[in-house]
């Protein structure tokens, strides 16, 4: 139902709009004690570690100008980092890392926002509370600071750490970084009041959160001065724009900076103008003649939208990323340190192997997370209580979790599916070769998906750790290889047991070790499920 019309002044709030906010805010903060630090610690390691794993790789100034021009001159790797606009060290880390982290800070504050707003109207919680001293605009307000917090120590984590190679460049990439934040913590509050639920919310803000990735893709593809219209309409594109360790263009942070204020103004006005529960975007009626007569079905309605985005966003990458398996070795070149860090990765065959393979890794440790995510679904079934209605009929516990995790483990094997087909109409070579690499991502992702099985089963209250294991092993796959990590690190991650296809010969048993090991997790995941009780809360 929507509610446009002012409602009346709560008996708790008063004319004291922000009566409470201290209180919520210590209340969202110790909710986040863990989410937060780990998004920030993370995220602050990998830019931070770049400039090392610059130095390593790039270790004169000659060499460092030689790769700024190449990548540079190179349209695919423009649309995917933007443009290089300096050969130092500090430059080629903004260019390298600079716009990952603005947008992984951007959903950052998407889910801290909404997850402190609508989730609370959505759960019922936020009634209760209302019910004390808390002003109108109290949890908006608390759940903008929280994110604010989460931003303002990514800013200043990434500032120290790089303070060394130019303590105001250093000042300027963290404020890119965090301003882009805070950019879509606005967003995700506004979304908050024009939805009725959290999913909603969230994905509507991730959509412009793509939007505006696209937009700069786009623009720095076409022009690769960073100076295309495309690129400065998207909130992303500024970042990029500040040009830290290059110029440090500060006058272009004040583009972030009205945004936030302007996006934060609507979002206040839109708060006051509806009843706690209410959205201003009313929910669409089902059909007339019901469709979901099983679990599968059920399951298949919920998580349709996210599978077919994520569907689409991995053949869109696999088309961009197969573009540029050819010029692996230009991109290269003689540098012996980068050709390790590929081999590590994807790996000793022939260089152009070795580079599918890491991209493909790549798409490997993110399908991995769309796996976590859509088990994790369960979980976010039970605390709303919306699984109890579906359980109280001729429905059992296997039966309803088996719809969600079909669509957890059948979807990222298509997602993976999508990569290899688009790497490969890209790229133009041996399907064979390029799908047998995708697929063999699967026991990897599958595993990671089983882990999150067993925690919704057996400790539905830990089951968040399950995004804690998935991105540690992300970021050991990912960043371990440039940082010569050992191989005994390496092979914390499931992916660092697997074959490195294409080129090198297929190795059988750590794949069916890790299927083994899934059908275990996943068998005492569904034995926990069935013996415990219900999570309400």
């Amino acid at each position: 139902m929507t509610a446009l019309a002012p409602a009346a002044p709560r008996a708790g709030g008063g004319s004291r709009p922000l009566a409470g906010t201290g209180t919520l805010l210590r209340l969202a903060l110790r909710r986040d004690r863990v989410l937060l630090p780990v998004w920030v610690l993370v995220l602050g390691t990998v830019v931070v570690s770049g400039a090392g794993s610059i130095d390593a790789l790039y270790g004169t100034r000659a060499q460092r100008a030689e790769i700024a021009v190449s990548m540079t001159a190179n349209s695919s790797l423009r649309s995917l980092y933007g443009p290089v606009f300096g050969d130092s060290t500090g430059a080629l880390v903004a260019w390298r890392f600079g716009v990952f982290a603005a947008v992984l800070a951007a959903v950052m504050s998407l889910v801290v926002v909404v997850r402190h707003t609508r989730e609370e109207e959505e759960t019922g919680r936020q009634e209760l509370l209302s019910a004390a001293m808390v002003g109108r605009r109290a949890p908006l307000t608390a759940a903008l600071l929280a994110a604010l917090t989460g931003n303002a120590a990514l800013a200043l984590a990434v500032t120290a750490g790089l303070a060394g190679r130019g303590a105001g460049s250093a000042l300027a990439l963290g404020l890119a970084v965090g301003l882009t934040g805070m950019v879509f913590a606005t967003t995700a509050a506004i979304a908050a009041q024009l939805t009725e639920s959290a999913r909603l919310a969230k994905g509507l803000t991730a959509a412009v959160l793509g939007a505006a990735f696209v937009l700069r893709a786009a623009g720095d593809a076409g022009r690769d001065d960073g100076g295309s219209p495309l690129t400065w309409l998207s909130p992303v594109g500024w970042a990029e724009n500040v040009r830290a360790f290059a110029g440090d263009r500060w006058w272009v942070l004040l583009l972030p900076a009205a945004a936030v204020l302007v996006q934060g103004l609507a979002a206040y006005e839109l708060t006051g103008r509806r009843d706690v529960g209410m959205s201003f975007l009313p929910a669409r009626p089902g059909p007339a003649e019901g469709r979901l007569a099983t679990a599968g079905g059920l399951a298949w309605r919920l998580q349709r939208g996210s599978l077919t985005g994520w569907t689409l966003g991995f053949l869109v990458a696999g088309l961009v990323f197969g573009g540029m398996v050819e010029g692996a070795a230009d991109l290269v070149g003689d540098n012996e340190r980068a050709r390790e860090v590929f081999e590590r990765m994807g790996g000793a065959q022939a260089l152009t192997d070795a580079f599918l393979g890491a991209l493909l890794g790549l798409f490997g440790m993110i399908a991995s997370l769309y796996a976590v995510g859509s088990v994790l679904r369960l979980h976010g079934e039970e605390t709303s209580q919306r699984a109890e209605p579906v359980l109280a009929n001729a429905v059992g516990r296997l039966r309803w979790a088996a719809g969600h995790l079909v669509i957890a483990f059948a979807g990222s094997a298509l997602l993976l599916l999508a990569a290899g087909l688009g790497m490969y109409l890209s790229y133009g070579r041996d399907p064979g070769a390029v799908l047998g690499a995708a697929a063999v991502q699967l026991p990897a992702v599958w595993f990671l998906g089983a882990l999150a099985v067993l925690l919704h089963g057996a400790a539905p209250r830990a089951a968040v750790a399950a995004w804690g294991v998935a991105g540690l092993s992300v970021a050991i796959s990912w960043v371990g290889p440039a940082l010569d990590l050992p191989q005994a690190v390496l092979d914390l991650s499931p992916f660092g047991h697997l074959p490195k296809l294409p080129g090198a010969d297929m190795a059988w048993q750590p794949v069916l070790v890790l299927l083994a090991g899934t059908a275990l997790l996943v068998a005492a995941g569904l034995a926990g499920l069935r013996r415990r009780d219900l999570v309400t809360a």
